[in-house]
């Protein structure tokens, strides 16, 4: 977590998480937003101006820097190390004209962030490629390979150790790297951190002066000082001493620093820990509360909703409680569209600590259970804002609460957009718990719903191969086979769709294996079909036309008349590939049947437009041509005026080719006029061979939620 900032409670601090950009504002309710200078800090901030353009080791030895430089702003948190940062970066701004990259590299909780989803985030906030599934050492590279040709300043905040950093060092000297970190980087060359204390006495009072105005600051110049030095002039603890104060107008400095004076005498931990503990014996009851349980809420993220869920409070009463913690010093406000909050890191252990004295296991748990249902109830709502007026899901939407439901689907889009961040939290800490294994399945599979109907699935896809590896892992747990089977054929397909097809055929075997397990005939045939289309793509025709095989056997045992049709193409199409155009011909004439049959009249067109296609390939042009006819009919039976169009100027190449341009000529003219300058055309063009969409590109297989049904 970020470090509580060395500006006052109206001053505006830049902050990221997961590599996103994110303003921070900390307001009182009812307040305009005020924006004020930093606080201190001068000398620290020479420091590190002057170590950007000293000579490093490799300058003094007369090499060229192969990597960004480093700076290390070391100190505890609480001490405002982030705000430094985040001054630092403004001063610079102007030597590094593609901006800067913000991201957390610890968690709240004190887990390492995996590099692989660091990368990841940086990579998407420089718009480049970050394909789903790809391994830590090649997102990286990339994130190497785009900052080698930026420049850019690179906050690295809350970093453990130097083994978190130095996969993510640019191979540039033109970037600058800030690290943010408790202790030194060892490991990391020519690093000298700037180590953070207090602040000075003058920038410690003006912070006080800022939440409690400046007669009270005046008034008892000694019993201020002595204050600021009760909190150790760390920026956090004068936050929290200072909304005190401001919350209380009628309670004088003396007082405070007195109460705090008798806490140090007690001998009750470090400054922060007192001036915390000082400010929660004070709160009521209720509030005190929602205050601890905030420890438990995804990756430190606050909405009303959260707080409402975790506390069993309305969620009126949650946010007003939220703003007077800001008030307090006590939680951030987030500038957002939506109403969020952040708990500051330094803050989490000490509220962790009180849950865990003050609250029985079960009780935190039930906290916990009831947050995750909430969000399950908010997702799901977010998914039907989309359906039409009268659906069965918009009729379940309208007995939920006022506060559960959405005005519009603009509306559900931009909470998930919003939320996304402590949305995926949720999951992962979910899953990790263990023991709320159905609710993590629940919310899982309405994470997965509502990303694909507000973003669509090729947009989401780096988010949903983390979900379907936490369905997996629940799954595998749980011995939960068919659970086990739609995560794997879900991986699979998006690893088949980055191109990592070895990867996508060893998931669609284990995923045959689970759904044999299950005795799920979906999951089953669908991974006997897949393992088919890996071996298609791997361009092994026989093994391809030997799973296609398989897969219709079980379809015909089924009765399943559509899906066989679709696999005779599929089968005809491998052969087709192979060059043996005797087995594709019969292929594709089964699939005309079984389409015929099924009255599925745009699929036999198609069919047959396949049909027409291998004939020729076959040297029978006549064939062809009749075949072809055929299916023009089909395809204006269809409407598909594209396909027609296609058609006809396969009809005009053949009839080239046997020797009847003033036919062809016609042909081609009738193409033209259904789509104009769409379609090519001039003599002996032809249509490019995506014109008639092939039987494997019109009919690919379903996809499996990311979690099978309960």
């Amino acid at each position: 977590m970020t470090d509580q900032a060395v500006e006052s409670d109206d001053v505006t601090a830049v902050e990221a998480s997961s590599g996103s950009s994110r303003k921070r504002r900390r307001t009182r309710r009812g307040q305009d937003v005020t924006e004020h200078q930093f606080l201190g800090r001068r000398l620290e901030l020479k420091e590190l101006r002057s170590d950007i353009e000293r000579a490093g080791l490799d300058t003094l030895s007369g090499r060229k820097a192969p990597r960004a430089r480093v700076l290390l702003i070391a100190g505890r948190p609480g001490t405002g190390r982030t705000a430094l940062a985040e001054e630092l970066l403004g001063q610079v701004a102007d030597q590094y004209p593609d901006g800067a990259l913000r991201t957390r590299l610890t968690a709240p909780d004190g887990t390492p962030v995996p590099t692989e989803r660091v990368a990841r985030d940086l990579l998407n906030a420089l718009e480049l490629p970050a394909p789903p599934g790809e391994s830590a050492d090649d997102l990286t590279e990339r994130l190497r390979e785009g900052l080698s040709v930026r420049r850019v300043v690179l906050l690295l905040d809350d970093a453990g150790d130097a083994e978190n950093v130095d996969p993510l060092l640019p191979d540039t000297p033109d970037c600058l790297v800030v690290a943010v970190a408790e202790g030194p980087l060892t490991g990391i060359p020519d690093v000298r951190p700037c180590t953070l204390g207090g602040l000075d006495t003058k920038s410690a009072l003006e912070l006080l002066t800022r939440h409690t105005g400046s007669v009270r600051i005046t008034c008892d110049p000694r019993s201020a000082e002595s204050l600021v030095e009760l909190c150790g002039a760390e920026p956090a603890a004068l936050e929290i001493a200072g909304g005190w104060l401001a919350a209380r107008p009628k309670e004088s400095v003396a007082d405070l620093a007195k109460q705090l004076h008798s806490a140090e005498d007690a001998g009750d931990g470090p400054a922060l820990a007192r001036v915390f503990r000082h400010s929660y014996a004070t709160l009521p009851g209720p509030a005190a509360r929602i205050l601890r349980y905030l420890s438990l809420a995804p990756e430190g993220y606050v909405d009303p909703h959260t707080a409402s869920a975790l506390a069993g409070c309305s969620v009126s009463a949650a946010r007003t409680t939220l703003d007077d913690f800001v008030t307090l010093g006590l939680v951030r406000a987030v500038e957002s569209e939506l109403p969020q909050y952040e708990v500051p890191g330094s803050l989490v252990p000490l509220l962790r600590g009180l849950t865990e004295t003050l609250d029985r296991p079960a009780e935190v748990q039930l906290a916990r259970a009831r947050m995750l249902e909430r969000t399950v109830r908010l997702l799901t709502s977010c998914r039907a804002i989309t359906e039409p007026d009268g659906s069965p899901a918009r009729k379940k939407l309208a007995g939920l609460p006022s506060a559960l439901r959405f005005a519009d689907p603009e509306a559900g889009a931009e909470w998930l957009r919003v939320r996304q961040p402590a949305l995926l939290a949720a999951a992962r800490l979910a899953v990790a718990d263990g023991e709320l294994d159905t609710l993590a399945r629940r919310l899982m599979a309405a994470l997965v719903r509502a990303m694909v109907v507000h973003r669509g699935t090729e947009a989401a896809a780096p988010e949903l191969y983390g979900i379907h590896r936490l369905v997996l892992d629940v799954a595998e747990r749980r011995d939960l086979p068919r659970e086990k089977a739609a995560a794997l054929l879900n991986l699979a397909d998006l690893d088949a769709g980055t191109g990592r097809t070895q990867e996508a055929l060893a998931r669609y075997r284990a995923a045959l294996d689970a759904g044999r397990a299950a005795q799920d005939p979906y999951a089953t045939g669908r991974a006997m079909e897949s393992v088919g289309g890996a071996y298609q793509e791997l361009g092994d025709w026989q093994r391809a036309a030997d799973w296609y095989g398989r897969a219709l056997a079980q379809r015909l045992a089924r009765g399943e008349r559509a899906d066989a049709a679709r696999l005779h193409g599929r089968i005809a199409a491998v052969h087709t590939y192979a060059g043996r155009y005797g087995e594709a011909l019969r292929g594709w004439r089964s699939a005309v049947a079984g389409y015929r049959k099924e009255g599925d009249v745009p699929a036999q067109a198609r069919a047959l437009s396949e049909l027409a296609r291998v004939q020729e390939y076959a040297g029978r042009p006549e064939d062809s041509l009749r075949t072809c006819q055929e299916a023009v009919e089909w395809a204006r039976q269809a409407k598909d005026v594209r396909l027609q169009a296609a058609l006809q100027l396969r009809l005009a190449d053949t009839l080239e080719r046997l020797g009847d341009p003033a036919a062809a000529k016609l042909h081609r003219g009738a193409a033209e006029r259904m789509l104009g300058e769409e379609m090519p055309g001039g003599a002996g063009g032809g249509p490019p061979e995506t014109a008639i969409p092939s039987e494997q590109a019109t009919n690919t297989c379903e996809i499996r939620s990311a979690s099978a049904e309960d």
